[in-house]
């Protein structure tokens, strides 16, 4: 065996000596594992021309140099486009001069109360400035030297100088940090000390809520009907009670040709089923489109009918319960209601109405919505992972624990019997389907969740739509709160369940919720940049908030790159939900306006091919050889529709987008990492939620 030596290259190309280790002077450098990629390549026995192997290792190199200067080019200049982009877009923003403050073509939050909304938008632009403010009097300080690590040198320094040293701006600055001091960081920390117990009780609740699902997972606890249905033969054991689907509407011809013909395919014994179309709409056009397609379905055999209200008062609720009154109802054990936008699959009765057999006491069974647009956007991808928690997590567990959650207004069958013992419907509150949940629970009726049944719907694809339904949803609670608390107390269901629903469902997940995100994270968390003496740990800023971020996408873990786009998207939506829990509780402003959520029918076009395969069954009738034609006006209708609409500009948000983006650039002369990390992402998030460039662009 050959005695082995070490041979050296003078150095590598990254300044080193390298040293290998040679056994067989015969052996190549290339035959032993060495360096890849650009490192250098040497060939031969120790005797090879060096010079001609440092030439090869300098072409390589320039190679690879030419590659990653390539790829560095490549990605600035997508950085550059988008950027550009984005400064279009902002442009365009500005140009149009279009503000949530706007009323024409429904925009922002219509027939709010200036007054209010003028009110809420003053006390965050006082923030704005005075953060401004504070910023220029902490730089200047800054730069004279005063940074101490603790506040309180810093005032001591301040107040024991010489008098010859100070001047006019020592005297204000140490003004300022007395002030702080003594009368603003502890009233500061207080607020925030309670806004932090808040977040970790509803961290609580919303960890528990967690785990009883995982439970329901692990221990495959599922609803079981005790009449079981075969849905291949149909014949249920002969139990087809006889079901009324209502279908209200109102103004939505983007999608009532595709709710409609779902109902109309539901796999039910006709002599069984009665659908009601329940058109509100105030435009002639889009009635008479509607009563059309419900007389093509007619022909067909369909046992559907027709309704409009002359009166149109109560919004949804008035409309359900001018429905409810008609003479042939009382004919009918059970109702099914889908919204304008919902698809239920044919057997959705055969998975729902067997679980009401031989149970006297349930008195509804919701099903789980799914959604067609889900992918659409970023503003529909973060709608899909709040939606698919409230219905996998919170719906499933409150049901199987409890027997009780919020009805979700549709894809849900009634006993018409809790109905009417619940006093039916009422147009009292924005949220009519939340109130007759709550009154049935109040007489002791039972509710189950089908997490297995789906029901196909829309998702709001603009900011606009967006924000006008969560309006709806977080102010009717309160308004709900306010009405039914005493009928609460007073009712005779047990402690346990009145507690509840008065700390658990209307305090803690309806009010407290946005609360607590508001005031800690937008208006809390900034003002500590400046007043440094109060603070907030870094766990309550980071690491609880991406733990709860963690388990509320659980459920859609497709969605998992999403996540801190969904941890911001929360926070500024945060403005939104307080706002209108504030109008709520206190009957302020849009309390009791109803706005309809726009919906933009992209489904309707699959359906009406999907219905035209069907064939055999020849479901669409004289409808059937215009399809084409339909296709080109719904096409037509919708070009029509995006010309007049506009992206706006959001006052509150930029107002908090700037406030926020303050705070971060105060932190940086405190060098706090997380608190100025956290501060500048939100704050762009804000801008962007601001400038309307979430969700659908319209040009």
């Amino acid at each position: 065996m050959a005695p082995s030596f070490d041979w050296w290259t003078k150095e590598s190309h990254r300044g080193t000596p390298v040293v290998v280790k040679m056994e067989n002077p015969n052996w190549s450098i290339a035959e032993l594992e060495g360096p890849s990629d650009d490192d250098f390549l040497l060939a031969g026995s120790p005797n090879t021309n060096r010079d001609k192997g440092r030439g090869k290792n300098a072409r390589q190199l320039t190679w690879v140099l030419l590659l990653k200067a390539h790829k560095a080019a490549g990605c600035l200049t997508s950085i550059a486009s988008a950027m550009f982009g984005l400064a279009a877009a902002v442009r365009r923003r500005v140009a149009s001069g279009r503000t949530d403050t706007d009323n024409d073509n429904g925009g922002g939050m219509e027939q709010e109360n200036p007054t209010v909304k003028s009110r809420f938008y003053s006390c965050i632009k006082v923030f704005l400035w005075l953060s401004v403010v504070l910023l220029v009097f902490e730089v200047a300080a800054y730069f004279k030297g005063w940074h101490f690590g603790a506040p309180h040198l810093q005032l001591q320094y301040l107040l024991t100088a010489p008098y010859g040293v100070k001047d006019i701006f020592n005297s204000l600055y140490s003004r300022w940090v007395l002030i702080r001091v003594e009368y603003l960081a502890p009233p500061l920390q207080f607020l925030a000390n309670a806004c932090i117990v808040l977040f970790l009780i509803q961290s609580v609740d919303r960890l528990v809520l967690c785990l009883g699902c995982f439970w329901i997972k692990f221990k495959k606890i599922k609803p079981v009907p005790k009449g079981t249905v075969d849905l291949e033969s149909g014949d249920g054991n002969g139990y087809f009670p006889r079901v009324l689907v209502q279908i209200p509407m109102c103004n939505e011809k983007e999608v009532y040709q595709q709710s409609i013909a779902a109902c109309c395919n539901l796999d039910w014994p006709k002599s069984s089923i009665l659908i009601q179309v329940l058109d509100d709409s105030d435009d002639p056009v889009t009635q008479l489109m509607i009563k059309e397609e419900v007389t093509k379905w007619q022909q067909e055999g369909a046992h559907i009918l027709y309704r409009h209200r002359v009166i149109r008062d109560g919004y949804k609720a008035g409309n359900l319960k001018s429905a409810m009154n008609c003479s042939y109802v009382k004919d009918y054990e059970f109702v099914a209601i889908f919204d304008a936008d919902f698809q239920p699959t044919p057997d959705f009765l055969k998975r729902t109405v067997p679980h009401f057999k031989d149970n006297e006491e349930l008195g509804l069974v919701q099903a789980r919505w799914s959604f067609v647009n889900k992918d659409e956007n970023l503003l529909t991808r973060l709608q899909n992972i709040n939606l698919s928690f409230h219905f996998e997590v919170e719906q499933q567990v409150n049901g199987v624990f409890i027997n009780f959650f919020g009805f979700n207004g549709t894809a849900g069958v009634w006993r018409i019997k809790a109905l009417e013992d619940s006093g039916g419907w009422l147009e009292r509150t924005t949220v009519e389907d939340m109130d007759i949940a709550v009154r049935a629970h109040l007489q002791g009726w039972k509710f189950i969740f089908l997490n297995d049944v789906e029901c196909q719907c829309e998702l709001p694809e603009s900011y606009e739509a967006y924000r006008k339904q969560q309006h709806r949803w977080h102010s009717g609670p309160m308004q709900l709160f306010r009405l039914c608390l005493p009928d609460v107390i007073r009712s005779k269901i047990s402690i346990w369940k009145k507690a509840n629903l008065i700390f658990l469902f209307f305090l803690l997940r309806k009010l407290i919720l946005p609360f607590y995100s508001f005031t800690l994270f937008c208006i809390i968390l900034p003002m500590t940049m400046f007043i440094p003496e109060a603070e907030l740990p870094s766990w309550v800023v980071c690491y609880i908030p991406a733990t709860m971020s963690f388990l509320n996408i659980l459920p859609s873990p497709k969605s998992f790159p999403f996540i801190v786009p969904y941890l911001l998207f929360e926070n500024t939506m945060s403005v939104t939900k307080f706002n209108a829990m504030i109008s709520g509780l206190f009957q302020l402003g849009s309390a009791y306006e109803w706005v309809v959520t726009k919906k933009s029918g992209r489904s309707s076009e699959g359906d009406l091919v999907s219905l035209v395969a069907k064939g055999p069954k020849h479901q669409r009738g004289s409808s059937e050889p215009n399809i084409g034609e339909m296709e080109e006006t719904l096409l037509q209708e919708q070009k029509a529709s995006r010309k007049k609409k506009h992206n706006r500009i959001y006052t509150k948000e930029l107002a908090l987008a700037f406030l926020l983006l303050t705070a971060s650039a105060r932190s940086l002369l405190s060098a706090q990492g997380i608190h100025f990390y956290f501060l500048l992402f939100q704050g762009i998030s804000f801008l962007l939620v601001g400038l309307d460039l979430i969700g659908e662009q319209v040009e």
